[in-house]
């Protein structure tokens, strides 16, 4: 786990208290801060991030409870013990009911104290390992989700298997919509980290200038609007997984400080020369070859080594057809309940259809589509009318038609075509659009930057 100190704001106009529990709290390793009134503690408050705040009731200006209130209403999630005189029993009892973790009455002993301390922090780290339980299962993404019987996917279930519990990196590759992100889950869910958070980073959709600060966090004013202390992604999925998602659209300079915390375990978070050690299994996945990519100076060879130490590679959905009926039946029960209709099932008709289409998107158009069909239909069994927006037949208006024209066009101009159809589809919304495509908001970007010089090429 991480060797991060847990912070600890002392609230106290006592001298002899205060002094006491500073050197009491800083002697058990903890990081402590002293306030000598509501009005300070809610200024350090807001200006950086505690773990715990010890507050006396009677306090200057903004009184203990009050401070209380605050700092649930900035961070419901910190825990707050009070200190209080036996003849303000009442009002201690009332701040439990504001959300203080616990409060002890004085005259109290050091020891009593500290016990309290160490109470909420082994409480705090059950609620958080049960929150993240709860939020994973809740995904429902289990080994048991991922769909086939394939010999490409049994090969993959294989893989899985062997490797989920070890702490090797892993690198899930294959194109967009096959399920690299499923698989990465499940992958979590079968190892021993289940409990821990799994913490998920879109590479493509980190803003260049914030990516560091994102990934390893930063310190208060380490640039403008760093207001305070931040916690980044690899501190926040300490003793558990991250999954980098498209790593292959990281910048050259942020694969290098990846690259020392896989060999190093340990980061700097922007603006401190303080290491922060963290023990994280690291999933990637990327629909690029990045050898390729290795070879043109996009990406580090010497990090994509350290992140291919387990190869997982997910095929197409067109070169594993015998799976489409499993996929299509699981899809149409899973939307059915979540729609409350009542649909069966597909005619045989459809079903041809299906195992003639070559699924371009892969498992996520098969999930999209039937989910579309099962919303508009008001039978029990889908026919191919259910799924005329597969094909391009004359009269068609569907405006959700995905189908590139049958002329002699270049692939390019094929692919730019369709691009500009989903952007125009989306109200020019880039996001909406890549996630339509199945690939990033960087990717239509460089491809529109292309296309208009070429454009410009041929004025």
């Amino acid at each position: 786990m991480s060797h991060t100190k847990k912070r600890i704001l002392v609230v106290d106009d006592e001298p002899m208290i205060k002094n006491l529990l500073y050197e009491v709290l800083q002697r058990n390793d903890y990081e402590v801060e002293i306030a000598e009134s509501g009005t300070v503690a809610l200024k350090k408050f807001r200006a950086s991030e505690f773990d715990l705040v010890i507050s006396d009731i009677h306090i200057p200006d903004v009184n203990g409870m009050d401070v209380l209130k605050t700092i649930k209403e900035i961070n419901k999630d910190v825990g707050v013990i009070l200190i209080t005189a036996f003849g303000t029993i009442e009002s201690a009892v009332e701040a439990m009911k504001l959300g203080a973790y616990d409060y002890i009455t004085k005259p109290f002993s050091m020891n009593a104290l500290l016990m309290l301390v160490n109470k909420y922090f082994d409480y705090k780290k059950l609620v958080d390992e049960n929150y993240y339980l709860r939020n994973e299962l809740n995904k429902a993404h289990s080994f048991d989700n991922i769909i086939g019987k394939s010999d490409k996917m049994l090969k993959v279930f294989e893989t899985v298997d062997a490797v989920a519990d070890s702490k090797a990196t892993i690198l899930i590759q294959g194109p967009s919509g096959t399920g690299k992100e499923l698989v990465a889950r499940a992958i979590h869910q079968m190892s021993s980290r289940r409990n821990t958070p799994f913490i998920k980073t879109n590479c493509a959709a980190l803003p260049e200038s914030l990516a560091e600060s994102e990934l390893f966090g930063h310190e208060k004013g380490a640039f403008t609007g760093a207001i305070k202390e931040t916690k980044g992604r690899f501190e926040r999925a300490d003793g558990g997984t991250i999954l980098l998602d498209e790593i292959s659209e990281m910048g050259l300079a942020l694969q290098a400080k990846l690259l020392r915390v896989i060999q190093e375990k340990e980061f700097q978070k922007v603006g401190s020369s303080r290491n922060v050690y963290v023990d994280v299994r690291i999933i990637a996945t990327t629909n690029r070859n990045l050898l390729e990519a290795v070879e043109h100076g996009l990406f580090r060879e010497d990090l994509y080594y350290r992140l291919n130490v387990v190869p997982i590679i997910l095929p197409p959905l067109k070169s594993r057809k015998e799976d489409v009926p499993l996929l299509a039946e699981h899809f149409i029960l899973k939307y059915a309940n979540e729609n409350r209709k009542n649909v069966k099932g597909f005619d045989d008709d459809v079903m041809e259809l299906f195992m003639q289409y070559d699924w371009p998107g892969n498992v996520r158009e098969l999930e999209n589509m039937v989910e579309r069909a099962v919303v508009i239909s008001k039978e029990q069994i889908l026919t191919p009318k259910h799924f005329l927006f597969m094909t391009n037949e004359p009269g068609d208006n569907d405006s959700n038609v995905h189908v590139v024209p049958e002329t002699e066009v270049s692939l390019r101009e094929s692919e730019m075509q369709l691009i500009l159809r989903v952007l125009d589809e989306c109200g020019g919304n880039k996001t909406h659009a890549a996630r339509k495509l199945g690939i990033s908001v960087r990717t239509i970007r460089n491809k529109l930057k292309k296309f208009a010089l070429e454009n410009n090429g041929l004025n």
